[in-house]
């Protein structure tokens, strides 16, 4: 596994396909690794031709963990948000997002096409309102611009995802149950449930890494990061945010909001989607993504 080192973090990365290739740079989503944008999706994106370079958030896989940084008090970091007091926190948003100008910076990218997934999706909108001229599109897929009057997750989506799973390393049987359950919930309709599959997966992640408190960093992050919608006016690149209807853990008004927040964003809602990306799906978005992409090659002549 490659790595680079930037903004006082170690990055694990993958580059996938033509080298001379426009990049195609993958965000993961919260506590998740790269592994999530799977072979399959990054395949059907190389196959058009791009460069696919996908990686570990900080706190995430086989990039730097904060471990000496303590796990966020949640009900003190929400008792001061509450009262609108400021809170310390080891990182925000914008880190990683400094994260990602630095991966592309040592690996020699002046500009790349980017798209997040969730918690990815609002470190792509940071990247792209803080450094326009290193943006050439934007995707956004079951993301948010962190606007507090959003609908907020259905009640047990959250307890299922702010509840501690069994120590893997004790009753990994437990720990797969837990992940399971979570993953079920918040999948959409629409889409047979592959727990197989869902199941391997969660095993490739827990091979590479296991940090529950990075995980509740990454949250803090989120919290402390607050608003994007006042820095959204300065994305120029062109704009995807792709929702699903049924999303439990992040409503589609998230999405919206997106779109409504840049301009000339386009907005794709996906009925029987949840907060996933199902194999079935996989071309649609691709699809999506080519075509946004397309539209920034358009805008340059």
């Amino acid at each position: 596994m490659p790595y680079v080192e930037t903004n006082r973090v170690t990055i694990a990365y993958e580059s996938i396909g033509p080298i001379a290739g426009e990049v195609i740079l993958l965000i993961a989503g919260l506590g998740t690794q790269m592994l999530r944008w799977s072979p399959e999706f990054c395949d059907r994106l190389t196959a058009q031709g791009f460069r696919v370079i996908r990686f570990d958030n900080r706190d995430a896989g086989l990039s730097t963990h904060l471990r000496d940084q303590p796990a966020p008090d949640f009900a003190a970091l929400s008792a001061a948000a509450a009262s609108g007091r400021p809170f310390a926190v080891p990182y925000t948003l914008d880190d990683m997002a400094s994260d990602t100008v630095g991966l592309l910076d040592a690996l020699g990218v002046k500009q790349a096409h980017l798209v997040g997934r969730s918690m990815g999706g609002m470190i792509a909108q940071i990247v792209a309102s803080t450094y326009p001229h290193r943006t050439l599109s934007l995707a956004a897929i079951m993301s948010s611009t962190g606007n507090p009057e959003l609908p907020k997750a259905a009640p047990e989506v959250m307890a299922l995802l702010m509840r501690p799973a069994p120590a893997p390393s004790v009753d990994l049987e437990g720990y797969l149950a837990h992940s399971l359950a979570f993953a079920r919930r918040i999948a959409g309709p629409a889409y047979l449930f592959d727990e197989t599959a869902q199941r391997a997966l969660i095993m490739s992640e827990l091979e590479r890494s296991y940090d529950p408190a990075g995980t509740s960093r990454q949250i803090a992050a989120i919290a402390a990061t607050g608003d994007l919608r006042p820095r959204l006016s300065h994305i120029t690149a062109p704009t995807l945010a792709v929702h699903g209807a049924d999303d439990p853990l992040v409503p589609k008004a998230a999405g919206e909001d997106i779109a409504a927040s840049i301009g000339g964003a386009r907005l794709m809602i996906i009925d029987g989607m949840g907060h996933d990306l199902p194999a079935p799906l996989y071309n649609r978005v691709v699809r999506a993504i080519v075509e946004n992409v397309r539209s920034a090659a358009r805008a340059s002549i």
